[in-house]
C-alpha cells in the first residue's frame, strides 16, 4: 500500500498510464505494439509537467503545502524535489535525442500544457495561468491528453493513416478523457471558489456535472461501436467498452467517491486499465488466429 501511494502522489502511476494510453493507440491503429524512443518522451512529459504544475502551486499559493492535497509532498519533500530534478534531466534528454518531426508535434501540446501550470502574465495582486480561463480547464485537459498519446504514434510510425480515423480516435480518447476529468474538478469545488475559478461544476453544480461526465462517457461508448463495429474488431471493441463500464461504476458509486484512492488511484488508474486490457486483447487475438 505504501508503494502504490507512492507511485500515485509521486506522479509516476499517472505517467505509466500516459505511456500504456499511448501503446494502445499503436495497436488502435494497426501496429505492432512495441517499445519506441517516444514513449520515454511521452512518460517522462508527463512526469516532469506534473511536478512542475504541482511545484508552481506550492511556489505561489500561500500554505498550500499544508493542505492535505499535498500531504504526500508535505511528509517526502526531499523526494518530491529529487524527483522533480530527475524529470526534468530525463526530459531535457529525450527532448534531445527525440526526431525532428516527433519534437515539432510536441511543441504546441507542450507549449499548453506549460502554460496551464506557469503564469503567462503576473501582477501585485493577479497571477493568470491557462487553467483560469473560464470553463477551459477540463477542455484542455483532455485535448492535451488525446494529443498527446495519439499524434506522437502517428506521426512517428511514417505511414499515412485514414483520416477519419485519426480523428475517430482523437474524438473517443477526448470524450473519455473528459469524463473522468469532470470528477476532479467537482472535488476541486470549494478550492476553486475560494481561487475565483469559474469551472464546469461551479457552473452546474456537482450532480448536472456527473451527468455531463456520463454524458461523455456515452458518447464515448457509442463512438467505439461506430468507428469499430463496421470491421468486426472485437479485440479493440471490448477493451475498451469494458473500461467505460468499469468507469461508469466508479462516477455513480457513492461508496468509491469517499475512498481516498478513488480519483488518483481509480480514476487515473482506469487509463492504464484500459492500455493493458487493450495489449491484452491484442495478444488473445493473435493466439486465436
Amino acid at each position: 500500500m505504501k508503494l502504490l501511494k507512492g507511485l500515485i502522489h509521486s506522479n509516476i502511476y499517472i505517467s505509466l498510464a500516459a505511456v500504456f494510453l499511448t501503446v494502445e493507440t499503436q495497436i488502435q491503429l494497426g501496429l505492432v505494439p512495441q517499445w519506441r524512443p517516444y514513449l520515454f518522451i511521452i512518460f517522462f512529459a508527463t512526469l516532469f509537467e506534473y511536478n512542475l504544475h504541482r511545484l508552481v502551486t506550492l511556489l505561489m499559493v500561500k500554505d498550500a503545502i499544508h493542505s492535505d492535497k499535498h500531504a504526500w509532498v508535505r511528509e517526502n519533500q526531499k523526494a518530491f524535489y529529487t524527483l522533480v530534478i530527475i524529470s526534468t534531466i530525463a526530459f531535457i534528454v529525450v527532448l534531445w535525442i527525440a526526431k525532428t518531426k516527433v519534437l515539432l508535434t510536441l511543441a504546441p501540446i507542450a507549449l499548453l500544457t506549460l502554460f496551464y501550470s506557469i503564469p503567462i502574465a503576473r501582477s501585485k495582486s493577479y497571477i493568470f495561468r491557462l487553467r483560469e480561463v473560464p470553463y477551459l480547464k477540463l477542455f484542455l485537459i483532455a485535448f492535451v491528453w488525446a494529443a498527446i498519446t495519439i499524434l506522437l504514434p502517428v506521426v512517428h510510425a511514417e505511414i499515412t493513416f485514414d483520416r477519419t480515423h485519426v480523428v475517430l480516435l482523437f474524438a473517443e480518447r477526448f470524450l473519455f478523457i473528459l469524463a473522468i476529468a469532470i470528477p476532479f474538478d467537482i472535488r476541486d469545488m470549494e478550492s476553486d471558489r475560494q481561487a475565483n475559478l469559474k469551472t464546469i461544476p461551479i457552473l452546474l453544480n456537482e450532480d448536472r456535472s456527473l451527468r455531463v461526465s456520463f454524458v461523455a462517457l456515452l458518447a464515448f461508448a457509442v463512438l467505439v461501436l461506430f468507428h469499430y463495429s463496421w470491421q468486426q474488431e472485437w479485440s479493440i471493441i471490448i477493451p475498451l467498452l469494458i473500461t467505460a463500464i468499469v468507469t461508469l461504476f466508479l462516477l455513480q458509486s457513492s461508496r468509491m467517491r469517499s475512498n481516498p484512492f478513488y480519483h488518483h488511484g481509480f480514476l487515473d488508474g482506469t487509463m492504464l486499465l484500459q492500455g493493458l486490457l487493450m495489449i491484452l486483447f491484442y495478444h488473445l487475438n493473435l493466439a486465436c488466429r
